[in-house]
């Protein structure tokens, strides 16, 4: 099993064979600094509506809000400035 040599499991893959790898197209890289995060889906200059809907949803969706779960805002008090890791 240690000697497996498949590609399972590894990530990425070497400057000739990732084409989402800039290492040999400088062009390419320009272009996606020129971009930055607009292509990316996460920038909300452009879209107030999607900015809006996020901003009423809040802590919901990130599993911080302890409203509806009492019993884990117990626990996280217990352990107050500790390591949740």
């Amino acid at each position: 099993m240690a000697n497996n040599q498949t590609n399972r499991g590894h990530q990425g893959g070497t400057a000739q064979n990732n084409p989402g790898n800039f290492a040999n197209d400088r062009e390419k890289a320009s272009e996606a600094g020129r971009k930055g995060g607009q292509s990316s889906g996460g920038n909300f200059a452009n879209d107030r509506e999607r900015a809006s809907e996020a901003g009423r949803k809040g802590g919901q969706s990130s599993g911080g809000n302890f409203a509806n779960d009492r019993e884990r805002a117990s626990e996280a008090g217990r352990k107050g400035g500790q390591s949740s890791a």
